[in-house]
């Protein structure tokens, strides 16, 4: 049994992004339709500024 390689494990950071960008679209779009387009800038702000710590703080 400890001479079998096991197979690769499959590379799904890809489908990830793409989960949550449709996630995204329909969460900011349904916020949008319910209290209107301020609420969806400041998420989007409030996101970006995330990423960008997250980014900063791994490099």
């Amino acid at each position: 049994m400890h001479d079998q390689k096991l197979p690769r494990a499959p590379d799904v950071l890809a489908a990830a992004v793409t989960f949550l960008g449709i996630n995204m679209m329909w969460i900011f779009f349904v916020i949008w339709m319910l209290y209107g387009m301020v609420p969806v800038l400041v998420m989007a702000v409030l996101v970006n500024h995330f990423i960008t710590r997250l980014e900063q703080r791994l490099n």
